[in-house]
C-alpha cells in the first residue's frame, strides 16, 4: 500500500513538474520577442525581463497577470492614471497597475529600472552580463528575498535565456533563434527547421558599438548620458574661458565657487542678473552655495533620446531640482506633465516626462 502510494505521489509530482515546465516554456515562446524588443528600446537584457516575468507572474498564470497583464507586480503609485486592480500585498487591498497588454507591462518595468536612480548603475553592465544584473537587482533592493538573484540566474541558465541577449527582435520573428525554445536538447535534437545553437552564434551579434543589419542598437547607459561634458566654445560666443565650463544637455554651465553670487557670475559672462536667474528657473536672487550648477545659457525644452523620463527616488525632489539636473526648463516639465505649479509636490516613484 505504501509503495503504491509513493508511486502515485511520484507520478503526480512528475505531472506537476511537467506542467510547470510547459507553462514556463509557453511563456518564453510567447514573450521572447517582446523582451528582445524591450532590450533594444531600454537596455534591459531580454534574459532579465523574461526571468523576472517568469518568476514574478508565475509564468503568466498569477491572478494579477491574468486580470491586468501586470507581470512584475508594479503598484499604482501617486502618478498612475490608468486602470487599477486591488490585491493584498504588504498591506491589505493595495492598488496595482492594470495594463492593456503584456508589452505595456514590459515597457513600464523597463522604464522603472532605467529611470530610477537606484537601478541606473545596472546599465553600465553589458546586456550579456546577466549575473551582474541579477546580483545588482538584489543589491539595489528590488526584492527582499535573499535568494532572488540565484533564482533568476537558475531560470536564465535552465532555459538558456542568456542566448536572447545576443539576438534581435527580427531574428525572433523569423525563427532563427527557435532552438532556444527547447532547453535541454542537444543541437542535433532541435526540431526540423530550427536553427542550432552553433548556427545562432554565427549570426551577426549586436552591441553598443556594432548595430546589426536591422540597425538595432542597445541604448547608452543613462548614467553615461547624464555625465556633464566639457564645453567646446563656438566662434560666435565670447565666454570667459578662464574657468572650466561644462555642458549638460548641451547647455553650458559652471559650478559656483566659494564667495560667488549669481550677480558675479552674470558679470563674468556679460549677462544681466535677471537673465542668469531666468536661465536657472529662479524668480528672485538667492544665496549661492559652492558647487551649485549655474547655467549661463537658456536650458532646453527636452532631453536627448534615451533620457525620456525621471522617476522620483525619494520624497522631497522638486521640479526645479530635476530641471537643473537634466538641463531642461521647469516650464517645459510643467507643460509636458500636466502640472500647474512649479512647486507641485512630488512623491517617490512619480514619473516626470523629460521629452515626448
Amino acid at each position: 500500500m505504501k509503495k503504491r502510494l509513493c508511486l502515485v505521489l511520484a507520478s503526480c509530482l512528475a505531472v506537476m513538474a511537467a506542467y510547470a515546465q510547459t507553462a514556463q516554456q509557453n511563456y518564453i515562446d510567447k514573450y521572447a520577442e517582446a523582451a528582445v524588443a524591450e532590450m533594444y528600446r531600454s537596455g534591459v537584457p531580454a534574459s532579465i525581463t523574461l526571468a523576472q516575468g517568469l518568476l514574478e507572474s508565475g509564468a503568466g498564470l498569477s491572478e494579477m497577470a491574468r486580470e491586468g497583464n501586470n507581470h512584475f507586480g508594479i503598484k499604482c503609485h501617486n502618478d498612475w492614471k490608468g486602470k487599477t486592480m486591488y490585491f493584498d500585498d504588504d498591506a491589505k487591498n493595495e492598488c496595482f497597475r492594470k495594463y492593456s497588454s503584456v508589452a505595456e507591462s514590459y515597457e513600464d518595468h523597463s522604464n522603472f529600472l532605467r529611470y530610477k536612480d537606484r537601478y541606473k548603475f545596472l546599465f553600465d553592465y553589458e546586456t550579456t552580463d546577466y549575473k551582474s544584473w541579477c546580483y545588482g537587482l538584489k543589491t539595489a533592493g528590488y526584492a527582499t528575498d535573499p535568494s532572488y538573484a540565484t533564482k533568476l540566474i537558475k531560470i536564465i541558465e535552465d532555459y538558456r535565456l542568456y542566448e536572447y541577449d545576443s539576438l534581435t527582435a527580427d531574428q525572433i520573428k523569423k525563427g532563427t533563434g527557435k532552438v532556444l525554445l527547447y532547453p535541454g536538447r542537444k543541437e542535433t535534437e532541435a526540431p526540423e527547421g530550427a536553427q542550432t545553437q552553433t548556427a545562432a552564434r554565427t549570426e551577426k551579434k549586436t552591441s553598443r558599438t556594432s548595430p546589426t543589419r536591422t540597425e538595432e542598437k542597445i541604448p547608452e547607459s543613462p548614467l553615461q548620458m547624464e555625465q556633464p561634458e566639457a564645453y567646446v566654445p563656438k566662434a560666435s560666443l565670447s565666454f570667459d574661458l578662464s574657468r572650466k565650463i561644462m555642458t549638460q544637455n548641451k547647455v553650458p554651465f559652471v559650478y559656483a565657487m566659494e564667495g560667488e553670487t549669481y550677480q558675479s557670475i552674470a558679470d563674468q559672462y556679460n549677462l544681466f542678473l535677471k537673465e542668469i536667474l531666468r536661465f536657472n528657473d529662479l524668480g528672485k536672487n538667492e544665496e549661492l552655495s559652492p558647487g551649485t550648477v549655474v547655467y549661463i545659457q537658456k536650458k532646453k525644452s527636452s532631453t536627448a533620446r534615451g533620457l525620456n523620463m525621471h522617476i522620483v527616488d525619494e520624497n522631497g525632489e522638486t521640479l526645479r531640482s530635476i530641471a537643473q539636473r537634466y538641463g531642461v526648463t521647469v516650464k517645459s516639465l510643467m507643460k509636458r506633465n500636466g502640472l500647474t505649479s512649479p512647486e507641485a509636490s512630488l512623491y517617490e516613484s512619480d514619473r516626470i516626462l523629460l521629452r515626448k
